[in-house]
């Protein structure tokens, strides 16, 4: 069931019932736009970045989707840290030892550990499905600005979560959007092995 402060008050256009806002879909095209430029590399990614995130960030905090909302805020910052950590050239990918994958994961679980129950108590909607989205995200969007290939890996299998997630919540604009995501991702995964040769 759909939620929030009055979501669709300004509907850009009805499809199968389902009410778009202008503010989903101005988001859906900002963050397809970031994405597609992360995939290439491009450090240009990171401007649509911000613009897509503060967009995403009143979305979903109108939706008390405060995980999300929160994310939002986090890929920001990792966004200005992306446009001075990444070369006027772009990307130059590298892969994680074994200790940096374990040290990552081991930090992924236990932030998801402490943060869903700190949602469900302020009230958040989804807060268990939607704090693991908040915390992997998170931590998939430090490991893109440090330019590790796994990135895209961890991409692929995120936002067929999100899919999952956002269609439950019924908010299906923006999981359609997290379903061309995951086949963004096979296309960085691609493109950034390319650039590594």
């Amino acid at each position: 069931m759909r939620i929030g402060k009055g979501l669709n008050v300004n509907t850009f256009f009805t499809a199968w019932e389902y009410q778009v806002s202008y503010l989903e879909f101005i988001s859906v095209l900002t963050s397809l736009t970031a994405v597609t430029l992360g995939a290439r590399g491009t450090r240009w990614a990171w401007p649509w970045w911000i613009l897509s995130s503060t967009l995403y960030g009143l979305f979903f905090y109108r939706v008390d989707l405060l995980a999300s909302a929160i994310l939002q805020l986090i890929f920001i910052a990792a966004a200005i840290w992306g446009w001075f950590g990444w070369k006027p050239s772009g990307v130059e990918p590298r892969y994680m030892t074994k200790n940096e994958r374990a040290i990552w994961l081991f930090a992924a679980f236990v932030l998801w550990l402490l943060a869903a129950p700190l949602l469900a108590n302020i009230g958040a909607a989804a807060s268990w499905p939607d704090s693991l989205l908040l915390v992997a995200s998170a931590v998939t969007q430090l490991i893109m600005v440090r330019q590790f290939h796994e990135t895209w890996s961890l991409w692929f299998a995120i936002n067929l979560f999100g899919t999952w997630h956002y269609a439950r919540q019924e908010f299906f604009f923006t999981a359609l959007l997290y379903s061309v995501f995951a086949l963004i991702a096979i296309y960085g995964l691609v493109r950034w092995l390319k650039i590594k040769r």
